[in-house]
């Protein structure tokens, strides 16, 4: 079994290919999206990704513009920003917009898989509670 449903967006093919293979060594699922419409598009169709690995920079729409989406649409999904072309100004941006953390590539593998593993029990955690929640409430109805 997968330690996490991971989807990588970069828009560099050799990057995407290259983190594919090594997260897969890792047990990881990834699929990879160039860019953030495609990210929107498999986000929507599977609802089994729990952690976004998002490049900022991107032409068409960046990083920051795609969070600001999967914020909205998915707000249990988790966002790992990555930038090679990082300033604390976008940093500062990203985490503000609900990044779950923002790395520098290139990253140190083992820290990208351990921040992908935090982020991926964060959501676990969040989709428990909302289940108690949601039994509270039914078992309150029939009382």
């Amino acid at each position: 079994m997968a330690i996490a449903n991971i989807l990588l967006v970069d828009d560099e093919t050799p990057f995407r290919e290259t983190m594919t293979r090594r997260l897969a060594k890792r047990e990881f699922t990834t699929s990879s999206a160039p860019g953030g419409r495609e990210a929107i598009r498999l986000l929507e169709e599977n609802d089994h990704i729990e952690v976004v690995v998002l490049d900022v920079k991107m032409p068409e729409m960046d990083g920051l513009e795609t969070l600001k989406i999967i914020r909205q649409k998915f707000p249990l999904v988790e966002v790992i920003m990555l930038s090679g072309h990082a300033t604390i100004e976008s940093a500062i941006e990203g985490m503000k917009l609900g990044a779950f953390d923002y790395l520098i590539k290139p990253c140190d593998m083992e820290e990208l898989v351990s921040k992908v593993r935090e982020a991926a029990q964060k959501k676990k955690r969040h989709k428990e509670k909302i289940i108690e929640a949601q039994l509270k409430e039914i078992t309150m109805r029939r009382i």
